[in-house]
Protein backbone atom coordinates (compact mmCIF):
# COMPACT_ATOMS: atom_id res chain seq x y z
CA UNK A 1 0.00 0.00 0.00
CA UNK A 2 1.66 3.50 -1.17
CA UNK A 3 2.19 5.57 1.69
CA UNK A 4 -0.38 8.88 1.93
CA UNK A 5 1.01 12.39 2.76
CA UNK A 6 -1.54 15.36 3.18
CA UNK A 7 0.52 18.46 2.00
CA UNK A 8 0.00 21.86 2.05
CA UNK A 9 -0.98 23.19 -1.73
CA UNK A 10 -1.44 26.54 -2.81
CA UNK A 11 -3.98 28.19 -5.23
CA UNK A 12 -3.13 25.42 -7.10
CA UNK A 13 -2.80 21.74 -7.06
CA UNK A 14 1.11 21.15 -7.61
CA UNK A 15 2.16 24.14 -5.56
CA UNK A 16 3.33 22.52 -2.33
CA UNK A 17 5.31 25.01 -0.03
CA UNK A 18 5.39 23.72 3.75
CA UNK A 19 8.36 23.40 5.47
CA UNK A 20 7.48 21.19 7.43
CA UNK A 21 5.95 18.83 4.63
CA UNK A 22 8.55 19.21 2.51
CA UNK A 23 11.12 18.07 5.18
CA UNK A 24 9.22 14.98 4.97
CA UNK A 25 8.66 14.52 1.91
CA UNK A 26 12.90 14.85 1.40
CA UNK A 27 12.54 12.66 4.46
CA UNK A 28 10.56 9.85 2.69
CA UNK A 29 12.21 9.79 -1.08
CA UNK A 30 15.89 9.19 1.45
CA UNK A 31 14.24 6.44 2.88
CA UNK A 32 13.35 5.53 -1.16
CA UNK A 33 9.60 4.90 -0.29
CA UNK A 34 6.70 5.65 -2.62
CA UNK A 35 3.84 8.01 -1.80
CA UNK A 36 1.24 9.92 -2.88
CA UNK A 37 1.32 13.79 -2.01
CA UNK A 38 -2.07 14.79 -1.59
CA UNK A 39 -3.10 18.50 -1.58
CA UNK A 40 -4.54 20.06 1.32
CA UNK A 41 -5.16 23.15 2.65
CA UNK A 42 -5.59 25.19 5.65
CA UNK A 43 -9.56 25.43 5.91
CA UNK A 44 -9.92 21.51 4.85
CA UNK A 45 -9.36 20.17 8.57
CA UNK A 46 -12.20 17.76 8.77
CA UNK A 47 -10.05 15.68 6.01
CA UNK A 48 -7.16 15.01 8.61
CA UNK A 49 -9.58 14.31 10.91
CA UNK A 50 -8.11 11.33 11.95
CA UNK A 51 -4.69 12.49 12.94
CA UNK A 52 -6.89 14.15 15.92
CA UNK A 53 -5.13 18.00 14.69
CA UNK A 54 -5.72 20.61 12.27
CA UNK A 55 -2.33 21.01 10.39
CA UNK A 56 0.36 18.93 7.65
CA UNK A 57 2.05 16.97 7.38
CA UNK A 58 -0.09 14.03 7.86
CA UNK A 59 1.18 11.00 6.84
CA UNK A 60 -1.31 7.43 6.58
CA UNK A 61 0.86 4.12 6.20
CA UNK A 62 -1.42 1.26 6.41
CA UNK A 63 -3.09 1.75 9.45
CA UNK A 64 -0.67 4.31 11.27
CA UNK A 65 -1.86 7.95 11.33
CA UNK A 66 0.77 10.31 12.22
CA UNK A 67 1.34 13.93 12.11
CA UNK A 68 4.38 16.25 12.96
CA UNK A 69 7.77 16.07 10.64
CA UNK A 70 9.80 14.95 13.67
CA UNK A 71 7.51 12.08 14.80
CA UNK A 72 6.84 10.89 11.04
CA UNK A 73 10.91 10.70 10.66
CA UNK A 74 11.55 8.97 13.75
CA UNK A 75 8.30 6.33 12.60
CA UNK A 76 9.95 5.97 9.54
CA UNK A 77 13.07 4.95 10.74
CA UNK A 78 11.62 3.10 12.98
CA UNK A 79 8.86 0.75 10.65
CA UNK A 80 11.99 1.28 7.66
CA UNK A 81 15.01 0.07 9.74
CA UNK A 82 17.01 -1.62 6.04
CA UNK A 83 16.23 1.62 4.46
CA UNK A 84 19.00 4.81 4.78
CA UNK A 85 18.67 5.92 8.14
CA UNK A 86 17.68 9.48 9.00
CA UNK A 87 19.09 9.55 12.13
CA UNK A 88 21.92 7.52 11.74
CA UNK A 89 22.98 7.52 15.37
CA UNK A 90 21.63 8.95 18.83
CA UNK A 91 24.10 12.02 18.51
CA UNK A 92 22.78 12.44 15.21
CA UNK A 93 19.20 12.67 16.35
CA UNK A 94 20.13 14.88 19.02
CA UNK A 95 21.75 17.26 16.77
CA UNK A 96 18.95 17.04 14.57
CA UNK A 97 16.28 17.92 17.40
CA UNK A 98 18.46 21.41 18.22
CA UNK A 99 18.20 22.51 14.21
CA UNK A 100 14.97 21.45 14.50
CA UNK A 101 14.05 23.94 17.51
CA UNK A 102 16.56 26.20 16.28
CA UNK A 103 14.69 26.59 12.52
CA UNK A 104 11.70 27.14 14.03
CA UNK A 105 12.17 29.76 16.49
CA UNK A 106 15.31 31.41 14.62
CA UNK A 107 15.27 30.60 10.97
CA UNK A 108 11.72 30.51 10.14
CA UNK A 109 10.68 34.03 11.78
CA UNK A 110 13.79 35.52 9.83
CA UNK A 111 12.51 34.15 6.83
CA UNK A 112 8.87 35.16 7.41
CA UNK A 113 9.28 38.70 7.22
CA UNK A 114 11.06 38.29 3.31
CA UNK A 115 8.47 36.36 1.94
CA UNK A 116 4.79 36.51 4.28
CA UNK A 117 3.09 37.85 2.14
CA UNK A 118 4.06 36.12 -1.22
CA UNK A 119 2.74 33.59 0.96
CA UNK A 120 -0.24 34.88 1.41
CA UNK A 121 -0.68 35.58 -2.75
CA UNK A 122 -0.22 32.35 -3.43
CA UNK A 123 -2.95 30.52 -1.65
CA UNK A 124 -6.51 29.51 -2.79
CA UNK A 125 -9.06 32.22 -1.71
CA UNK A 126 -10.38 30.18 0.41
CA UNK A 127 -7.32 30.10 2.29
CA UNK A 128 -6.65 33.62 2.04
CA UNK A 129 -8.67 35.33 4.87
CA UNK A 130 -8.04 32.38 7.34
CA UNK A 131 -4.11 32.95 7.25
CA UNK A 132 -4.17 36.56 7.65
CA UNK A 133 -6.55 36.69 10.17
CA UNK A 134 -4.77 33.64 12.03
CA UNK A 135 -1.12 34.77 11.60
CA UNK A 136 -1.91 38.73 11.97
CA UNK A 137 -3.89 37.95 15.42
CA UNK A 138 -0.06 35.92 16.42
CA UNK A 139 2.10 38.37 15.17
CA UNK A 140 -0.34 41.49 16.73
CA UNK A 141 0.40 43.51 13.02
CA UNK A 142 -0.61 42.96 9.57
CA UNK A 143 1.41 41.18 6.91
CA UNK A 144 2.66 43.79 5.39
CA UNK A 145 3.79 45.50 7.89
CA UNK A 146 6.22 42.34 8.63
CA UNK A 147 7.55 42.39 5.46
CA UNK A 148 8.67 46.15 5.47
CA UNK A 149 12.15 46.95 4.69
CA UNK A 150 13.28 43.98 3.09
CA UNK A 151 16.79 45.14 2.77
CA UNK A 152 17.58 45.06 6.95
CA UNK A 153 15.38 41.76 6.83
CA UNK A 154 17.83 40.05 4.36
CA UNK A 155 20.98 41.51 6.32
CA UNK A 156 19.57 39.88 9.87
CA UNK A 157 19.38 36.83 7.72
CA UNK A 158 22.85 36.69 6.50
CA UNK A 159 23.88 37.38 10.04
CA UNK A 160 21.68 34.74 11.57
CA UNK A 161 23.25 31.94 8.99
CA UNK A 162 27.19 33.09 9.53
CA UNK A 163 27.29 29.56 11.90
CA UNK A 164 25.44 27.13 9.06
CA UNK A 165 27.82 28.94 6.56
CA UNK A 166 31.08 28.45 8.47
CA UNK A 167 29.76 24.98 8.97
CA UNK A 168 28.68 24.20 5.36
CA UNK A 169 32.20 25.69 4.05
CA UNK A 170 34.07 22.74 6.40
CA UNK A 171 31.58 19.89 4.87
CA UNK A 172 29.21 19.33 2.11
CA UNK A 173 25.79 18.76 4.50
CA UNK A 174 24.83 19.47 8.47
CA UNK A 175 24.99 15.99 8.78
CA UNK A 176 28.42 15.72 7.53
CA UNK A 177 29.57 14.13 4.31
CA UNK A 178 25.77 12.73 3.25
CA UNK A 179 22.36 14.63 4.57
CA UNK A 180 20.58 13.32 7.55
CA UNK A 181 16.94 14.70 8.55
CA UNK A 182 19.12 17.54 10.05
CA UNK A 183 19.79 18.71 6.87
CA UNK A 184 16.00 17.88 5.77
CA UNK A 185 15.12 20.17 8.50
CA UNK A 186 16.28 23.32 7.84
CA UNK A 187 16.71 22.71 4.03
CA UNK A 188 12.39 22.52 4.89
CA UNK A 189 12.76 25.99 5.50
CA UNK A 190 14.38 27.60 2.57
CA UNK A 191 12.26 25.16 0.09
CA UNK A 192 9.18 26.85 2.19
CA UNK A 193 10.93 30.43 0.70
CA UNK A 194 11.86 29.34 -2.98
CA UNK A 195 8.82 27.53 -3.37
CA UNK A 196 6.68 30.80 -2.02
CA UNK A 197 8.47 33.88 -3.63
CA UNK A 198 11.07 35.09 -6.27
CA UNK A 199 13.03 36.99 -4.01
CA UNK A 200 16.21 35.40 -3.70
CA UNK A 201 17.04 35.14 0.12
CA UNK A 202 20.53 34.06 -0.01
CA UNK A 203 23.68 35.43 -2.15
CA UNK A 204 25.68 33.59 -5.10
CA UNK A 205 28.70 32.30 -4.23
CA UNK A 206 27.22 30.96 -1.15
CA UNK A 207 28.12 27.84 1.46
CA UNK A 208 24.56 27.87 2.14
CA UNK A 209 23.00 28.43 -1.10
CA UNK A 210 25.25 25.48 -2.77
CA UNK A 211 24.00 23.28 0.39
CA UNK A 212 20.86 24.38 -1.23
CA UNK A 213 20.79 23.56 -4.74
CA UNK A 214 22.80 19.87 -3.38
CA UNK A 215 19.59 18.97 -1.82
CA UNK A 216 17.28 20.41 -4.66
CA UNK A 217 19.18 17.91 -7.01
CA UNK A 218 19.17 15.33 -5.15
CA UNK A 219 16.46 12.51 -4.77
CA UNK A 220 15.87 12.63 -8.94
CA UNK A 221 15.65 16.45 -8.68
CA UNK A 222 12.51 16.12 -6.54
CA UNK A 223 12.66 19.57 -4.85
CA UNK A 224 13.85 21.34 -7.88
CA UNK A 225 11.11 20.53 -9.72
CA UNK A 226 8.62 22.31 -7.31
CA UNK A 227 6.28 24.18 -8.61
CA UNK A 228 7.34 28.52 -7.58
CA UNK A 229 5.77 31.86 -7.79
CA UNK A 230 4.96 33.20 -11.46
CA UNK A 231 6.38 36.03 -12.40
Amino acid sequence: MTIKLYDLAGAQDDHRFSPYCWRVKMALAHKGLAFDAVPWRFTEKERIAASGQGSVPVLEDGDRCLHDSWEIAAYLDEAYPDRPALFPSADAKSASLFLKFWAERVLHPLLMRLILTDVHAGLHEKDQEYFRTSREKMLKTSLESVCEDPETHLANLGKGLAPMKATLEAQAFLGGESPTFADYTVFGAFQWAWCSSLVEVLPNDDAVKAWRQRLQDMHDGLAAKAVRPAV
